[in-house]
């Protein structure tokens, strides 16, 4: 479907807002996702898809089921790009996120947002997203989540970060010495047999990890390197798995070899997922066993990283950079806080603002037995004041909510109730995301 952009300034250009769903003719991309595509791998600085790589991403995102939006410049002037290239971009789609341990919600899943360097400053993105946001809201999503490029886009949406990733870099040189010997043992596998094993490993991990969401059709090709960034096979790719005593794969790592130029010569982890400590620390000693290699590194490492404790020597283990990884946006309030799950009992109040009207409200959180309970206070007073962003922030647990009042972002009504808000919402284990999107 179509639409004039309303509300956007489109100076003498004439554009036009369509939201269709990812499609295929036959073996090659339709004509709507092909030129899609094309605007998304500009507005990221990849190559020009290829018939054949276009292809293959069409194939994902429908069995993704994912819903499209491009914004079109019908009048561009000559030599520019097709115009069945989009100025802007925008995906969405569902997968399962991990509140607490065994308990998962729908999230809606915003990815792929660009705009055309020639095209900004007009509410492009703002129409797209509050477009999208109110499809979501309207469908029944308690949660929206989006990884960020641009830390400082998305708050504006009600976004906030709320799970973050540490890019691990592991010294594997005599120095390297678990203190405890895991239990099972690690084997090489051919990486191309990695998607039949992967699924259950990850669900199993997915399932108990809060943070987590579930992962996309493309994953199984880009972690065993059937399918690089650049439509081709990483023949550098090598695998291994994890098996516990009773002879059941619990964990599996993808990596490569960085090449002889490299000083020292290093290992990149692609994924590592293990849905066992046993499993993750027994495929961290396989790593650092493997010869002629000094180091390790792996840019989606847990913030509090279990290998650290496990070592004899903790200080081989080093944080390059700390960065977030997923951005939650509350649509509704009430179904998310009631769904997740609590460690602590207590009581306190919190009015949201929020500029789309989302999360808007004075509400009361009630834990009892582990059982929370969120409900509307209308004009009653409260204990916090927030923005939404902040509220997306804290919802998982993973945010501190007395840091949160300490820089302002959130404001304490009565002295201490960040507190008692940070108790609450603590997590049953710590919030961590190895999927990107």
């Amino acid at each position: 479907m179509g639409a004039n952009v309303e509300g956007v300034s489109t100076s003498t250009q004439s554009l036009e807002l369509r939201t269709f769903p990812a499609g295929r003719d036959g073996e090659t991309a339709d004509g709507p996702t092909a030129g899609w595509l094309e605007a998304d791998f500009l507005g990221f600085l990849g190559r020009r898809p290829t018939q054949a790589h276009a292809a293959a991403l069409a194939g994902y995102l429908v069995e993704d089921g994912q819903q499209l939006t491009g914004v079109y410049d019908t009048g561009s002037p000559e030599h520019s790009l097709r115009s069945d290239i989009p100025v802007a971009t925008f995906a969405s789609f569902e997968k399962p996120l991990t509140v607490s341990p065994g308990v998962q919600i729908p999230a809606h899943l915003i990815s792929s947002v660009t705009v055309r360097a020639t095209h900004r400053r007009r509410g492009i993105l703002r129409r797209m997203m509050t477009d999208d946001l109110s499809r979501a809201a309207g469908a029944g999503f308690a949660v929206a989540a989006l990884t960020a490029s641009e830390a400082s886009i998305y708050r504006r949406f009600g976004f906030g970060a709320a799970t973050w990733i540490h890019e691990l870099t592991v010294e594997t040189d005599a120095r390297f010495a678990l203190a405890k010997t895991p239990s099972g043992q690690c084997s090489v596998v051919d990486p191309r047999d990695i998607p039949a094993i992967a699924t259950a490993v990850f669900d199993a991990f997915h399932d108990a990890q809060p943070g987590s969401i579930g992962r996309h059709a493309a994953y199984p090709d880009r972690i065993s390197g059937r399918l690089n960034d650049e439509g081709e096979e990483d023949s550098a790719r090598r695998a291994a798995v994890h098996y516990s005593e009773a002879g059941d794969v619990d964990g599996y790592v993808t990596y490569r070899f960085t090449g002889w130029e490299s000083k020292p010569p290093a290992i990149e982890v692609n994924d590592l997922v293990a849905a066992s400590p046993d499993a993750y620390l027994s495929l961290w000693h396989y790593l650092a066993s493997i010869d002629l290699t000094t180091r390790v590194t792996f840019s989606s490492g847990m913030p509090d990283d279990a290998l650290r404790w496990a070592l004899v020597d903790p200080r081989v283990v080093t944080v390059s950079t700390v960065e977030d990884r997923i951005w939650l946006r509350i649509l509704d309030p009430i179904a998310a806080f009631s769904t997740r799950g609590y460690v602590e009992d207590g009581t306190v109040s919190f009015r949201v603002t929020d500029s789309l009207g989302f999360a808007e409200g004075s509400f009361r959180l009630s834990v009892e037995a582990g059982v929370g309970r969120l409900e509307r206070l209308g004009s009653a007073s409260v204990d916090i004041e927030m923005d939404a962003w902040v509220l997306g922030a804290l919802y998982l647990g993973g945010a501190d909510a007395r840091v949160a009042a300490a820089a302002g972002a959130l404001r304490e009504v009565v002295p201490g109730s960040a507190t008692m808000l940070q108790r609450l919402l603590a997590p049953a284990m710590p919030v961590y995301c190895n999927t990107a999107f």
